[in-house]
């Protein structure tokens, strides 16, 4: 009697399937929906200093991805344990056992020191080591450091959400400058009111897990009126370009006309106590960046 033959597509589809598992599971490590809007204000940034290379501009967003991406996954190393128990994230790569976690968090690395090596030989040492100071924050101040320890970790860890701007300005001039700093202000500005506007989304989950967050340690009233007075503060800090001589009235009547978008939406946050409005901030918080930094070029570019 003869022995049947397995067909060959039918041991090639489950190892195609599997492999395409793994590729979008190290994708997902990258966290690449968050680097998105990291990325756009890099590119809005560099064409806002000067006006780059093609070539310039794709250097620059591997090697802020590469680092970017590298802390992420090493955020998901770290946060194993309690990505595990929260229904959000219970189905990501290394809570769920899809990838092993010294397998991610040598991945994160090599993330990182590939983005400083080809930052520092393809752009410049200055660029590399914003990335490098965006990878350390994010993973030892932020994650490490300040997320299961303060209600402030979204405000200072949240510092390294805002190195892209300095990493796009130091590829195209080699120097940072006032301008560039002026950018830095704003992502810093706009993280504490973005984030908690989810925070308010996620409360019940983080509270669960023991991360202390802000309305979970000091509760959803008074995280309606810290989005409301650092939105008032994002707003002021969004002038400082213009009266700087920055940027000119295509970019101020943007910062006005979004500035009291987003001051009129954490009113009625703070008004309400409904998820749905912290949802529609949120949404938009993500909106009024993009829309900040694209006129930002515009005006630039007139």
């Amino acid at each position: 009697m003869e022995a049947r033959s397995v067909p060959t597509q039918a041991v090639v589809a489950p190892a195609r399937s599997r492999l395409r598992q793994t590729v979008a599971d190290y994708v997902e490590l990258t966290k690449p929906k968050v680097q998105s809007l990291l990325l756009l204000t890099t590119v809005a940034t560099m064409y806002v200093a000067g006006d780059p290379s093609i070539g310039l501009v794709v250097l620059t967003v591997i090697g802020g991805y590469l680092s970017a991406g590298g802390a992420g996954a090493v955020n998901h190393w770290y946060d194993r344990d309690v990505d595990a128990l929260m229904a959000r994230t219970a189905n990501r790569p290394v809570p769920s056992g899809r990838v092993a976690p010294n397998a991610a968090l040598a991945y994160g690395i090599s993330l990182a020191v590939a983005s400083f090596v080809l930052m520092s030989l393809t752009i410049n040492v200055l660029a590399a080591s914003f990335a490098l100071a965006g990878f350390v924050g994010y993973v030892g101040v932020y994650t490490v450091w300040l997320k299961r320890r303060s209600a402030q970790n979204i405000v200072i860890g949240g510092a390294a959400g805002a190195f892209p701007p300095l990493v796009g300005w130091a590829a195209v001039t080699g120097e940072i400058s006032g301008t560039s700093l002026y950018l830095f202000a704003i992502v810093f500005f706009w993280t504490p009111p973005h984030f908690w506007a989810l925070s308010l989304l996620m409360k019940d989950e983080y509270a669960k897990v023991g991360i202390p967050m802000l309305p979970v340690v000091r509760g959803e009233a008074e995280t309606r009126k810290q989005i409301l007075l650092y939105t008032l503060l994002l707003y002021a800090v969004t002038q400082l370009p213009f009266c700087a001589g920055a940027f000119g009235l295509v970019y101020l009547a943007s910062s006005l006309v979004l500035g009291f978008a987003f001051i009129a939406g954490a009113v009625l946050l703070y008004r309400r106590q409904d998820r749905q409005t912290a949802l529609k901030l949120y949404l938009f918080s993500l909106a009024y960046l993009a829309l900040l930094f694209c006129a930002m070029v515009l005006d630039a570019q007139l």
